[in-house]
């Protein structure tokens, strides 16, 4: 029974309309028939005031600056249905018999409920009954230890088959940005030595609206990288699960600004505290960036701005810049209205001004036709674009035109990237699946051991120099001395490829 309950969806299917529909019954028994009076003067007042409640939360989201869908209509009706809801039960109270009370009442919460569910709905960030109450109740993450569990394991050196995942703080000195608790993700090859092999590193960037364990509850990374080191002899790269954002609802956009340093707290405090905490490889060909919305602008931008830490971005339905709306708007809450911090952070104006591009790969993951044909960029093949009709339903502020545009501009200057589309809309659901896509091609160009190199989709294999693949791949060797598996010595052979 409990099992039922928890996988119900909360984005589609029949709950949500069910409670709906109950909502919307409860708050027409609560208005009533009543008096003349009430109909004609006090169901007005009621009505404008739940109207201009939904005109306040309006403004009030477009002064937050949230990049992303636009909010559905049925986000404002159910507004505005809370805020008629609201006055009913006040300006009803008095002279009203005690079930009417009552109606009125749950009218009120159920509103409210409705309006969670819409919100839920635009974003997809609980998708089912299971995930809201864990996220509810702050439950364990799954395969969550503490710092002693973790060095317990370490001394077994014991490769078990789950990797664990490990709440740290990390310290802001560079930066000083006021962020929450983050999470890191330890495969389980990671414990069969001490030292721990050099593995590399992928920052997990959520969201606007975000915790840094979005990506665990809701993006569904655990167990995607747990099945993906179970079939690779324990190896993954670690993941760690950064707060870009230090608020629920703070954009930031993963830049320098009024709204908190966060591109020095991912890059000058998050990468030295992984390196020395966690003996991982210091080397950009083994640190790779994943995002999704916000964090697919900031892979993106972060990678361009820095290929000195970064070799490699997934950018999951992000958009073409930092973005909180209009330009004049993102400008002025973002970068306190200085044009030169906003080019700083562009990422066409940082790929066109840094000179050609080494060694830099993107993988670009857009909701579209799920087998849309590609185009190559140039004659080289460095990169390939989705090639189909826009799909407003899917993109509706044309993440695809970002995609394109940007893997058309980055190869062009020695950036190889690839343009990938799938059926879905910009929501978690989406996020997760598209992460477990991208994961092995990711996982292989930064080097991990046993995990072979594949190409990005539509591109053929890059030749390189024997010299070259060495030192992309620092991390491909195993601790102790240990036979590395068949196929990761095959990938090490003078003839091999880069993808």
């Amino acid at each position: 029974m409990y099992a039922d309950i928890s996988h119900l969806s909360l984005i589609h299917g029949w709950l949500p309309v069910a409670v709906q529909a109950i909502t919307a019954v409860l708050l027409v028994c609560a208005i009533g028939w009543r008096s003349p009076r009430w109909r004609l003067l006090w169901l007005p007042v009621m009505v404008a005031s739940g109207v201009v409640l939904a005109v306040w939360a309006h403004w009030y989201l477009d002064s937050l600056g949230v990049a992303g869908d636009p909010a559905p209509p049925l986000l404002w009706v159910w507004i505005a249905a809370a805020g008629l809801a609201a006055a009913v039960a006040v300006l009803g109270w008095r002279g009203a018999r005690w079930w009417r009370r009552g109606t009125a009442v749950a009218a009120v919460l159920l509103c409210v409920l409705c309006v969670l569910l819409a919100v839920n709905v635009w974003v997809g960030y609980l998708p089912t009954v299971d995930t809201a109450w864990n996220q509810l109740t702050a439950g364990p993450l799954p395969d969550q230890t503490d710092r002693a569990a973790m060095t317990g394991r370490q001394l077994t050196g014991v490769r078990q088959a789950n990797g664990v995942v490990l709440p740290v703080s990390i310290p802001a000195d560079a930066s000083k940005f006021a962020h929450r608790r983050e999470l890191v993700y330890l495969p389980p090859a990671w414990f069969t030595s001490s030292p721990p092999p050099r593995l590399p590193t992928v920052m997990m960037i959520g969201a606007d609206f975000n915790t840094p364990a979005d990506w665990l509850r809701t993006g569904h990374a655990i167990h995607a990288i747990d099945d993906f080191a179970s079939t690779h002899h324990g190896y993954a790269p670690l993941l760690v699960f950064v707060d870009a954002t230090g608020a629920f609802n703070n954009d930031t956009e993963c830049v320098n600004g009024p709204r908190g340093n966060a591109a020095d707290h991912l890059t000058k405090d998050v990468v030295p505290y992984m390196i020395s905490n966690f003996s991982v490889s210091a080397d950009p060909a083994n640190w790779g960036i994943v995002g999704f919305s916000m964090g697919g602008t900031c892979a993106v931008d972060l990678t361009v701005m820095h290929p000195d830490i970064f070799s490699a971005f997934v950018d999951i339905a992000g958009d073409a810049g930092p973005n909180t709306g209009t330009r004049s708007h993102t400008i002025a809450t973002l970068f306190g209205s200085s044009t030169n911090a906003y080019a700083a952070f562009d990422p066409t104006t940082a790929i066109i001004s840094h000179r050609r591009y080494s060694g830099v790969y993107g993988w670009f993951d857009i909701p579209g036709a799920p087998h849309a044909q590609r185009r190559y960029i140039t004659a080289a093949g460095i990169g390939a674009v989705a090639v189909g009709a826009h799909d407003p339903v899917a993109n509706p502020e044309g993440q695809d035109f970002a995609a394109n545009s940007l893997c058309t501009l980055g190869s062009a200057h020695g950036i190889r990237c690839a343009v990938v589309t799938q059926p879905g809309r910009h929501d978690w659901p989406f996020a997760a699946q598209a992460f477990a896509d991208s994961l092995p091609w990711l996982a292989g160009r930064l080097g991990t051991p046993a995990v072979p190199r594949v190409p990005l989709p539509g591109l053929k294999p890059e030749p390189v120099s024997p010299t070259r693949t060495a030192s992309a791949t620092p991390a491909a060797s195993t601790p102790g001395g240990q036979p590395l598996p068949n196929n990761q010595r095959t990938q090490q052979s003078p003839f091999q490829f880069s993808r």
